[in-house]
């Protein structure tokens, strides 16, 4: 089936956060709304098809996860990844970000710290700070606009006895970057000589470009198999997080059973009706769709490269191998974080993210979401040109 990625969905009439929310977010409905992390495409034929059937049947009483579930799930790890996971030690949740949200609550205790890379996934933040843990941050360090670890600095934190988790981000969002065996090996072999747990966030997994290739963190050695958590999930990749799913794969069965005691004292070990054939439908039958994605969206970015280069050269966007997120180096514009807020939402009218929820200490950075069609991001180009041209 061929797919047409330029067709433009008016998505302000499905309540859509990303559209609906712009009034609280931003303080206008007068943006071109380029932030939350979801796409403003159509999934996949087969996906819509299994809701549509679903909805029909009309009834939508509690459900069973059969057995075809996850195997739908890791047939498509061992297809697209080459990593062979243990049914045994996966579990379902709602999301990635609750995943990490109750495995920080979980496996640490009031006092402990939780190591994050920033500029990173500003819920890693707030899901390490909710539960009264403190972040510790490993930053991230920019070389003419290429990120790379300070590991002199990671090896430092991960000595701290009060550090007992790290958040990895990979592929990392928002910086697009495909970490290497070599530089996962070196984080996680610090990790281990300190008894830090590794977490791997690997909801962009699918989402890979330029010959890159992603490897599961867990898949890098014999030893991290077996001390490694990973979260995986297919909303980003086939826009189903309205639906709330995730995997979550564990090393060993004692950490599984203390993971699904926490969701089972709340009553939530359920998939709804909907994203439980969803899912299945997705890893099952959605690789011809998202095969037609990921070049669309690697020529969205390369046409936002371009624009910028040509039109507006004080701004420097990376062009990402991993995600459909586009960070921005705004600095030459010299703005601080609140001016450049200001300036994207009142002049140029576009609702990005704002770098300094990334990083704390960082100054003049935006994220833009390029999962949208070309024409919405000519607009957007267009008017970003402007409002630096009026300055």
């Amino acid at each position: 089936m061929k797919y047409n990625f330029d067709i433009v969905i008016d998505r302000s009439k499905n309540r859509a956060g990303k559209y609906d929310e712009r009034q609280k977010k931003f303080g206008t409905m007068d943006v071109i709304p380029l932030w939350v992390a979801d796409m403003d495409f159509q999934t996949a034929q087969p996906i819509i098809d299994a809701c549509v059937e679903k909805a029909r049947e009309g009834i939508w009483g509690y459900t069973y996860r059969p057995d075809s579930y996850f195997d739908a799930i890791l047939g498509w790890q061992y297809r697209r990844h080459g990593w062979k996971i243990d049914k045994e030690k996966v579990s379902w949740s709602l999301g990635v970000v609750p995943a990490l949200s109750s495995i920080v609550k979980v496996f640490t205790n009031k006092g402990d710290s939780v190591m994050i890379q920033t500029p990173v996934y500003s819920e890693f933040y707030d899901i390490t700070e909710a539960w009264e843990r403190t972040v510790v941050e490993n930053q991230l360090v920019e070389q003419e606009g290429k990120w790379t670890i300070d590991f002199a600095d990671f090896e430092e934190k991960a000595k701290d006895p009060k550090v007992k988790i790290f958040l990895l981000c990979s592929p990392h969002n928002p910086l697009g970057i495909v970490w290497t065996k070599e530089q996962l090996l070196k984080m996680f072999e610090i990790c281990y000589a300190n008894d830090v747990l590794m977490v791997s966030d690997e909801i962009h997994s699918d989402l890979v470009f330029h010959g890159k290739k992603h490897i599961p963190t867990a898949m890098i050695s014999d030893k991290a198999r077996d001390h490694v958590i990973s979260c995986i999930s297919g909303t980003k990749t086939f826009n189903l997080a309205g639906l709330q799913a995730s995997t979550n794969v564990f090393p060993n069965l004692d950490m599984k059973a203390a993971f699904d005691k926490f969701w089972m004292n709340l009553d939530i070990h359920r998939n709804n009706a909907f994203s439980s054939v969803a899912m299945e439908a997705a890893f099952l039958e959605g690789e011809e769709w998202l095969e037609q994605l990921l070049p669309y969206l690697s020529d969205n970015f390369d046409f936002i490269k371009d624009y910028c280069e040509k039109y507006i050269p004080k701004i420097k966007p990376n062009v990402p191998d991993a995600t459909y997120l586009v960070w921005l180096d705004c600095r030459e514009l010299g703005m601080n974080n609140e001016e450049l807020r200001k300036f994207m939402i009142e002049e140029a009218k576009l609702g990005l993210n704002e770098g300094y929820t990334f990083g704390r200490s960082l100054s003049g950075f935006m994220r833009l979401n390029a999962a949208c069609s070309r024409s919405i991001l000519v607009k957007a180009m267009e008017r970003l040109e402007a409002a630096v041209n009026r300055l």
